[in-house]
């Protein structure tokens, strides 16, 4: 997850941070060689949303962060794709172990942030001709006699 490319920005302001906080930031921003200010923006926004949607949180390497629903092993994109395959909240519900809640929250997270998940969820149907093309170096092995 990171800022919305394009997305406008505020009006620049300075702030103090607690020595911890500061040493934490500036060891993160040594660490993915990215500025300060990204990585307390990053942070920020992270922070925002989860307030925003409580239940959801992040993980993931720094700039391919995703939002997943906690209690759940599940990215939000996963459960928005199985979403549309069971066609129906109710049939979701009823075929597996996800909450109304959890759902729900997922849905709404998705809602707010389509280009997150619409990026997510294009990249999961690549085909495997373009996954062996971008990463040559994997072995793919056959299931079930397919390639």
């Amino acid at each position: 997850m990171a800022p919305q490319s394009g997305a406008t920005k505020g009006e620049p302001f300075s702030i103090r941070l607690s020595k911890p906080t500061d040493r934490f930031v500036a060891e993160e921003a040594r660490r993915t060689k990215r500025s300060k200010s990204a990585i307390v923006e990053a942070l920020t926004e992270e922070a925002a949303r989860m307030r925003r949607f409580p239940g959801i949180g992040f993980r993931g390497p720094e700039g391919s962060r995703d939002a997943w629903v906690i209690g759940t092993a599940l990215d939000v994109w996963e459960i928005v794709e199985a979403h549309r395959d069971f066609g129906s909240v109710e049939r979701m519900l009823a075929e597996t172990d996800l909450s109304e809640r959890q759902l729900r929250l997922a849905l709404a997270y998705a809602e707010a942030y389509p280009d997150e998940i619409e990026q997510a969820l294009a990249e999961n149907r690549r085909s495997l001709e373009e996954f062996r093309q971008l990463y040559p170096f994997v072995r793919i092995t056959e299931v079930d006699g397919e390639d």
